[in-house]
Formats: C-alpha cells, structure tokens, sequence
C-alpha cells in the first residue's frame, strides 16, 4: 500500500475513535441527566422547616437598663415616677409601606421603663382600664401612684432609599471545536460565571421629650434624638456550563433586612437611658460603653451644683462620694489628710495645696463613682446612718419639748463627754466618733 493510502486510513480510524469515545461520554452524560431528572420528580417537592425554641429577648441595651437602675440606688436619687404617653409612628410611613416599621411603640417604651427598676417607677397611661375598674368597684383612685413626668414622642423620621448602590460582574469563555462531526448538537463548549448585587440604606430617627405632670409643661433640656441607619441587601450569583450543546448550571440568590422593628427598639432603648439619666443628672453614659460621649447637659447641671455650694458643701459631698468608692475617710468634718490622699487615688489632677476643691475633680469624683453591688452596700451602711441622725435628732426635739427631760438628758450627756454640748431645743447630730461605730456595726 501507498503511504498515503496508509496515512488516510490511520485518520479515519482515529476519527472513528474519537467519535465512538464522544458518543460513550454523551450516552453516560445522558444517563446521569436522566437518573437526576428522575430522582427530582415534581410531585416529591418537599422542604424541611428550621424548628428553633421560643428564647429571652436580648439587646445590646438590655445590662445597661439594668446597669443604669442600679446607678440610681447607688447614686441615692430621688424616686422617678414615670407615666408614658402613647407613642408611635409620627410620619405615616408605617401604613404607606405595609407595616415596614411599627405603628405603635408604646409596649416597647414600657418594657423599656420597667427594667431599669432602682429608683425608676413606671406608672401606665390607660384610661379606659381604670375608668372600667372604677365602674365594676374593684379599684379607686385612693392608693394610686401620681407620676411627675411624663414621656412622649414617636418615630418622626423614616427616610428610605437613601442611598442605592449595584455590582455586576459578567465573565464568559468558549471554544468551538470544529474538527468534530456534524452529530452533535453543538461544537462549542462554553463557560459562564455571573455576580449581581445591590444595597440599600434608609434611616429611622426617634424623638423623646419630658413633660412635667402637674404644669403639662415641657422640661427644659429633657430631650433624646436619635437616629439609626438601616440597611439592605441583594446578591445573586450564576454558574452555567455549555458542552457540545447540553446545559448546566446552579444559580442562587439572598436577600438581607436589616430588621426595622428591630431597630426601633435599639433606639427606644437607648432614648429611654438617656432621658432618665439626664432627668436625675446620672452619667448614663458609663453603662452604654467605652465609646459613649459624655452629656453635656449633665455636666453643665454638675458644675452648676458645684458653683452653688460653699466649700464645706463641697467637702461633704466628696467625701460621702469616696465613701462609695470604698474609702474610709471620716463623713464629718472638713478636708483632711485622709480625705486628701483618696482624693490624689481617685483624680490624677487634684492637688491638696489650699484645700480647696475644683471643678473639674469634684465633676470627676460624682460622674466616677463604682457601679458595682458593693458599692450600692455603702450606700445602703449610709442611708442607715442618715436613720440613725434623723431619730437622734427627732428625739432631740421631744426632749427640748419636756423641761425636766431635757435636764435629765443634758445631765446624761455631761456624763458621757465630760462637757455640756446639748443645750435645750438645739439640734444634735451624731460626731465621727458615733458614725465610725454605727459603721461598724453595720458592716458585714
């Protein structure tokens, strides 16, 4: 034979090869497509559903509630009676977007106002309930709480579509192989990877104000504004692969909210600490975290404390504000070496030279003070001394009412000091030697 002949004889049975190894490989493709296609029948759909138990709900503002009621027993603030009036949704937008955010927040000002506990106490606002109490005579307006503030406000900004940002990414590749037989559907053999997303931001913002309960009146500077962005996404993602003309592919996408509702509560949260602590003049700011900036309007109210006190005023307000941090300097009395070096611990700053105490450390001292259980126990050792002052003198003035008593009782107190400090119908308080024992006997 020629070697032409032999040549084009070898390509022919190459060229049978290949196309009997070609039709293998689509009859084994074929099988797997027909094999998958059976195991997806349509009338086997199914689909498995997460089962998750019902749990607390806990925000990243739900410990400094609790922190900030603790503040106000170790603070020794006034008592906080509360009344919140109903508060929703001041732009609308909860109805023209289909519930998007709540209508009504009232339920979440009130678990708001009931976890802070301490000295806070929530009274609600619900006419209809008392009227129809009153009517069925279980209850009357004898024993009820009176508050001497009152919280409104609402969502008075939802702005959406703030800001709308898309990416796309499109990469594909093919190669035709023009060598194989015209019984292939296609000669080509392509490859395509597609990558879409989009963003979204909209922003909600929360107004609280202070009414006075006797006047209706707003209380200056009793305010909280706070805004919070919201975002959303979309991201879709395509694989498609083409050989010889069958196609495959996977493709999937998600989408992301960040929850409106949800932040609605994050900013009643926070609104709530920062319009109880600016009302009883508490640097809330420690419990929101390191990054919390401080309030102006509470430190301008401490410095206008400072500047209207004397300086003996001034003393016995930090030393019962180092007692708090555990130091034992005497309660009574002006500055000492004692108060002078737990000052020099507790500020940096102070320098003992005159005596005197600055505005800047006594700010320093109040707005520092431990927010820990044991501290709230000196606290507790203190009020108990206070009683103790308090009884002292209300027994001073029943015996100055009582000639011979008050005799009797000088007597006694000459006896014991060795001096007449008592005279009739003067006010008595406890010296440091009294309050270091009550101290004494009142700790554990």
């Amino acid at each position: 034979m020629r070697g032409g002949e032999v040549k084009k004889m070898k390509f022919k049975i190459q060229k049978k090869t290949t196309r009997k190894v070609l039709l293998i490989l689509m009859a084994l493709y074929v099988s797997v497509i027909m094999f998958a296609c059976a195991s997806m029948d349509p009338r086997n759909v199914d689909v498995q559903l997460e089962s998750t138990p019902p749990r607390e709900k806990i925000t990243s503002y739900t410990e400094s509630l609790s922190n900030l009621g603790l503040m106000t027993k170790i603070y020794g603030t006034e008592k906080l009676l509360i009344q919140s009036n109903t508060i929703g949704d001041k732009t609308g937008s909860s109805k023209a977007t289909g519930g998007e955010i709540p209508r009504d927040i009232t339920e979440m000002m009130k678990s708001s106002l009931n976890s802070i506990g301490g000295n806070v106490v929530y009274i609600p606002y619900d006419p209809a309930f008392i009227q129809n109490q009153m009517v069925t005579g279980y209850s009357n307006f004898q024993e009820k709480i009176i508050p001497n503030v009152v919280l409104s406000g609402g969502i008075t900004e939802f702005d959406r579509g703030l800001v709308t940002k898309s990416e796309n990414l499109d990469v594909s590749a093919g190669y035709e192989f023009k060598d194989l037989s015209d019984d292939f559907p296609s000669k080509d053999v392509d490859f395509r990877v597609g990558d879409a997303a989009k963003r979204g931001l909209a922003r909600i913002t929360l107004d609280f104000n202070l009414l006075d309960f006797r006047t209706m009146s707003g209380l200056s500077k009793m305010t909280a504004v706070n805004t919070m962005e919201v975002h959303k996404a979309v991201n879709e993602k395509e694989l498609a692969i083409s050989i010889l003309g069958p196609t495959f592919g996977l493709k999937g996408n998600i989408k992301k909210v960040q929850g409106r509702h949800a932040a609605v509560r994050l900013l009643v949260e926070l609104s709530t600490i920062q319009i109880v602590g600016k009302y009883l003049v508490l640097p809330y700011w420690r419990v929101l975290g390191d990054d919390a900036q401080d309030d102006k309007t509470v430190t301008d109210m401490i410095s206008a404390f400072y500047y209207s006190q004397d300086e003996a005023g001034r003393v016995s307000n930090v030393k019962t504000w180092l007692y708090l941090y555990g130091y034992d300097v005497p309660l009574l009395g002006g500055m000492d070496r004692v108060t002078q070096q737990a000052l020099q611990q507790v500020d940096e700053r102070y320098r003992p030279e005159g005596n005197r105490i600055s505005v800047e450390t006594f700010s320093n001292v109040y707005t520092n003070i431990p927010i820990t259980q044991e501290a709230f126990g000196r606290r507790r050792m203190l009020a108990r001394v206070y009683k103790k002052q308090k009884e002292a003198a209300e027994q001073n003035t029943r015996y100055s009412q009582n000639p011979r008593q008050a005799q009797t009782r000088k007597k006694s107190a000459q006896a014991k000091q060795g001096s007449s400090e008592t005279e009739r119908g003067q006010f008595r308080v406890l010296d440091s030697d009294e309050l270091i024992d009550i101290l004494n006997e009142l700790s554990p």
